[in-house]
């Protein structure tokens, strides 16, 4: 059985824009937007994993669910504490998406989800095509690195992730999407691991995984949601979805 659920870690204290999950767009917080885009996917059950109780509220209030849990040092630490707490049965795949990308399109979601099914993967995620050059440059931005150049089905190798211009390095460059699909086995391996040095000078929990020699597979993404680190983001994104409706 290849049961999947979709669990989305959220904290108030982000680093770089306090209180991000509650900033509201067309009177709805952020996280709600990103609740219901993974509900729209039809994958699964869906899942708030939060340390904060006014982010349980809000997910509740607008008809989401949402869990507890205890304060972690990064989200995949706090997906599988939530994980556990559930005790959802047959379970395979979790997928873990991010709390700060309300565009995140249901579609590549799905994708996503499908080929971690057909190719028995550990650990997959989705990136898009970098179509402005400055997004090289913008360490906000994380970008990975490829073995073979991206394509519809392709389900890729990772090389690296970084938030640095790696593109004179790397041939096959890509912005890496805040989504990560695990195999449940994966991750419970992934979370036993100590964090390396490279994932903590780096910022960038992934490189855990490449740095124990744990695959990690991208496919492309059909669209580049827009990720919310800074204010700046929020606006920008906030002008963009409210023109929208």
């Amino acid at each position: 059985m290849n049961k999947t659920i979709i669990i989305i870690p959220s904290r108030m204290l982000a680093t770089r824009l306090r209180g991000k999950p509650l900033l509201e767009i067309n009177k709805l917080p952020i996280i709600c937007h990103v609740v219901k885009k993974a509900q729209e996917s039809g994958i699964g059950e869906v899942f708030v994993a939060t340390e904060d109780k006014e982010i349980v509220t809000a997910v509740e209030k607008n008809g989401g669910s949402a869990i507890l849990t205890g304060i972690h040092k990064t989200g995949t630490d706090r997906i599988f504490e939530a994980f556990k707490k559930l005790k959802v049965q047959d379970v395979k795949y979790v997928l873990n998406l991010q709390g700060d990308e309300p565009m995140i399109d249901p579609k590549d979601i799905i994708n996503l989800n499908n080929l971690m099914i057909k190719n028995e993967a550990n650990i997959g995620t989705l990136a898009s095509l970098i179509e402005n050059e400055s997004i090289l440059n913008n360490k906000n931005i994380v970008k990975v690195a490829t073995k073979e150049k991206l394509m519809k089905g392709i389900f890729s190798q990772a090389i690296t992730f970084s938030r640095k211009n790696i593109s004179k390095v790397n041939p096959n460059i890509y912005h890496h999407i805040g989504i990560y699909a695990y195999k449940v086995s994966s991750l419970e391996k992934f979370v036993s691991l100590k964090q390396s040095n490279n994932e903590i000078q780096n910022q960038l929990e992934q490189l855990r995984a490449l740095d124990n020699n744990i695959k990690i597979n991208v496919t492309l993404a059909k669209s580049s949601p827009i990720g919310i680190d800074t204010e700046e983001d929020y606006l920008a994104l906030k002008k963009i979805m409210e023109y929208k409706l």
